[in-house]
C-alpha cells in the first residue's frame, strides 16, 4: 500500500511522493493521517537547511512531528483498537528517505507504544500537543525532579509563549508579562498582559522565559532579572550564544536550557486539555488541503500572520 508523504527532496524544494507503506507487525498500528502540523521551528530548519548536525540528518527526509489521525489497522496484541484517534508524533515507516520527523503523511505505520490516544473532541487543534508538551517541559523538566520557577516574563507571543502564558495561568500562578513587537502577534491574549519589551520598565523579573530563539537578546534579559534570578532559553537557537560576564556576575544570574519534551509531558498537558485546564483553542490559523503543501510552507514560514499552518489529509482517498 502506498502512503503521500510530503518530502523535502533539498533544502528549499519539497514534493508530494507516493511511498511504500510497510505490513503492520506485533505492537504495530496503521493510522490513517487527517491533521499534521507544520512547525516554524525545527521544520523549519530543516526546509531552509540550516538545522545544526543531527544522526540521520540528511536529504530528502519526510518531516512532521504534529500529527492527529484515525487508527485502521491494530495487530493482534495491540494496546489500541481500529477507530481509535490518536495523537501521532513523528514516525520512521518509510524506506528510500529519512524520517525527521516522519509524520506528514496520509497514513503511517507506527508503533502502539509511541502514539497517544486523544478525544476525537480536539481535531485539528489536537496538532498543538506537541508544542504544548514542549512548553509544558519547559516548567516541570518532565517530571524528574522539583518543577522550576514559572515565568513572570516570557518573550514572545507565538505559539509557545503563548501555550506557556496559557499553562501559567492553568496552574494557579501569577499572570506572566509578555513581550512582543509585532502588533500582529500581540493580539489574542487570554488572562496576562503583552506589551513591547520598550514600554516595560521593570527589571526585577525573578523567571524570564525566551521562546523566541533569538540568539542576541541574552544580554537585554539578564539585566531585566534581579539577583538570583534565572534565564531560560526555551527557544531553538541557529548561532551561538554569548553575554557580557559583569552583568551577569553582579546579579548572580542562572541561565538553564529547556530541552525537548519527554511522554511525561505529552501525558500531562494531555490530561490538562481533558479536564477542561488548558485550551488549544485559537492556535491553528491556517489550514490547507495536503496537496497544497508547497503554498502551505510558504506561508507557514513567511506569513506573519500565520501562527500555526496545518495540512489537511482527510479528503486523501
Amino acid at each position: 500500500m502506498k502512503s503521500t508523504a510530503v518530502v523535502f527532496d533539498r533544502p528549499k524544494q519539497l514534493s508530494l511522493q507516493a511511498l511504500e507503506l510497510p505490513e503492520v507487525k506485533a505492537g504495530q498500528l496503521e493510522v490513517a493521517v487527517q491533521y499534521s502540523g507544520i512547525s516554524t521551528g525545527a521544520e523549519r530548519m530543516l526546509w531552509d537547511g540550516s538545522m545544526p548536525a543531527l544522526p540521520g540528518l540528511a536529504y530528502p527526509l519526510v518531516p512532521g512531528f504534529e500529527t492527529f489521525g484515525q487508527v485502521v489497522k491494530a495487530h493482534k496484541g495491540a494496546k489500541l483498537k481500529e477507530g481509535d484517534m490518536v495523537f501521532v508524533p513523528g514516525a520512521n515507516c518509510f524506506s528510500g528517505v529519512k524520517s525527521l520527523y516522519g509524520g506528514a503523511a496520509s497514513r503511517l505505520v507506527v508503533s502502539d507504544d509511541l502514539v497517544l490516544p486523544v478525544s476525537n473532541q480536539l481535531g485539528v487543534d489536537a496538532v498543538m500537543l506537541a508544542l504544548a508538551a514542549t512548553a509544558y517541559h519547559a516548567v516541570s523538566g518532565g517530571g524528574v525532579g522539583e518543577p522550576f520557577t514559572p515565568p513572570d516574563l516570557i518573550i514572545g507571543h507565538g505559539v509557545m509563549g503563548r501555550l506557556l502564558a496559557r499553562l501559567t495561568v492553568a496552574a494557579g500562578f501569577p499572570a506572566p508579562t509578555v513581550w512582543e513587537s509585532r502588533p500582529e502577534v500581540a493580539k489574542g491574549a487570554q488572562g496576562y498582559d503583552v506589551i513591547r519589551p520598550e514600554d516595560d520598565p521593570r527589571k526585577d523579573y525573578q523567571a524570564i522565559y525566551d521562546v523566541n530563539g533569538d540568539a542576541g537578546v541574552l544580554d537585554d534579559l539578564i539585566q531585566r532579572i534581579r539577583p538570583g534570578g534565572e534565564v531560560v532559553l526555551a527557544g531553538f537557537y541557529k548561532h551561538g550564544l554569548q553575554f557580557s560576564y559583569s552583568p551577569a556576575f553582579n546579579r548572580e544570574a542562572r541561565i538553564r536550557i529547556a530541552s525537548e519534551w519527554k511522554r511525561a509531558d505529552l501525558l500531562a498537558v494531555n490530561e490538562l486539555v481533558n479536564n477542561g485546564q488548558l485550551s488549544l483553542k485559537g492556535l491553528v490559523t491556517h489550514v490547507q488541503a495536503f496537496h497544497s503543501a508547497n503554498a502551505a510552507y510558504e506561508t507557514a514560514f513567511g506569513d506573519v500572520s500565520c501562527l500555526k499552518m496545518v495540512l489537511d489529509w482527510s479528503a486523501h482517498a
